[in-house]
């Protein structure tokens, strides 16, 4: 039987209908949380390798397009290949990159940076000593009453027991990362094998989705679907693209410039600084809070030429280095970044912090284009301006 979806009682009726076998659904899911997230993670746990295969697929398929497009593209042998010729040769070659990155990552940066790090660890004792004789010597040069000598020794007791728990978490939280790594080889094995037949055959699979959407919805709500999908997939691969050349730059930067300043633990500052400035509006102070207190163990003066160094670099990075890799890709005022970093920080930890300013642009543009659209209905202006006015 066709239902009149015009009738206003049978509009009422199927309403009613979804709302309650949702609310009966809910009930059930929130009365067996625990078994609920259970089978989730057992479901997560077989997806894993798809989706590290996902995101193997989707970062190296920005190298993919730079060879099939940029390198390869304009060369004449190249252009009179198949296009599964074409596919396969840059595909061997977006592989290649890679796995070159990761051997000298293996074999030069991650032995120098372990090295920094038992040496920093083995050194703190010594800087500790160093610290308190010369606490001391201010304190009786500079004839401070007693009381005010007992609250300095305790803030730096303090202040020494939280950075020897730093410190001396750090080796846990590496072994326990690269243990981790170990257990999921399979895994990352599984995911580089799926990420080879998603870039393979990638236009593939966005012609099966298009295929399903346009199937399950109208054309209107179609396009709009593949409008948000394209949208998002250029802000979240701007950001993600442009912030790791520009923290991969701002790295090597930094070791340049703290190599020629004589600074201590060059490359494990160096590489701090260019890790979190992955991180947008928190990242500088992130990376530079921690390798300012492990400089300053060593020479306070240094530790000052080191602000001031990573100050003009995270300057160079803003208005120069930043704006030209990255662009206007955001399109969003500061305010929203540091709200889009606060909240999905807070549920998501560093991979929302990282993630969150290009999932809020997405969110922003979204409601920007309903409201605008509402106000051009009701015929009014949409311009911000238009709507400051004091009361």
């Amino acid at each position: 039987m066709k239902i009149d979806w015009n009738s206003k009682y049978n509009t009422i009726s199927v309403y009613t209908l979804i709302v309650i076998c949702c609310s009966i659904i809910f009930y059930f899911m929130a009365s067996q949380i625990g078994s609920f997230s259970e089978k989730f993670s057992i479901f997560i746990g077989i997806m894993y390798p798809f989706i590290i295969g996902f995101a193997i697929a989707y970062l190296l398929n920005f190298v993919l397009v730079f060879f099939e497009i940029s390198a390869f593209g304009k060369l004449e042998w190249y252009k009179k290949l198949k296009d599964g010729q074409k596919r396969s040769i840059a595909l061997i070659a977006t592989y290649l990159v890679a796995a070159g990155l990761l051997y000298l990552s293996m074999n030069f940066i991650v032995p120098q940076l372990i090295d920094s790090i038992m040496g920093l660890v083995n050194d703190i004792p010594r800087y500790v000593d160093n610290i308190t004789k010369l606490l001391n010597e201010l304190v009786n040069e500079g004839n401070i009453d007693q009381e005010y000598v007992v609250l300095i020794q305790e803030q730096m007791n303090n202040f020494i027991s939280y950075i020897m728990n730093f410190v001396s978490e750090i080796i846990p939280v590496i072994g326990n990362t690269l243990k981790v790594i170990a257990s999921s080889i399979w895994n990352i094995v599984l995911g580089i094998i799926i990420s080879v037949y998603l870039l393979i055959d990638k236009e593939r699979f966005c012609a099966i989705n298009r295929k399903i959407t346009c199937a399950l919805f109208s054309q209107k709500t179609s396009n709009r679907i593949f409008e948000l999908t394209y949208r998002s997939n250029e802000t979240f691969g701007k950001f993600l693209s442009g912030k790791i050349i520009d923290s991969a730059i701002i790295g090597v930067l930094s070791f340049v410039v703290f190599t020629v300043f004589k600074m201590p633990y060059t490359l494990l500052i160096s590489v701090i600084i260019g890790v979190t400035n992955i991180i947008p509006f928190f990242g500088p102070f992130i990376g530079a809070i921690p390798s300012f207190i492990i400089i300053l163990f060593v020479s306070p003066t240094k530790a000052l030429v080191f602000l001031i160094l990573v100050f003009i670099i995270q300057q160079l990075d803003g208005n120069i280095i930043g704006p030209k890799i990255l662009g206007d890709s955001i399109g969003i005022s500061a305010f929203w970044i540091l709200f889009a970093i606060l909240v999905a920080g807070k549920f998501f930890g560093i991979v929302g912090m990282i993630i969150g300013v290009p999932l809020f642009a997405i969110i922003y543009s979204i409601i920007k284009e309903e409201v605008e659209e509402k106000l051009k209905n009701k015929k009014l202006p949409t311009d911000t301006k238009d709507y400051m006015k004091r009361i």
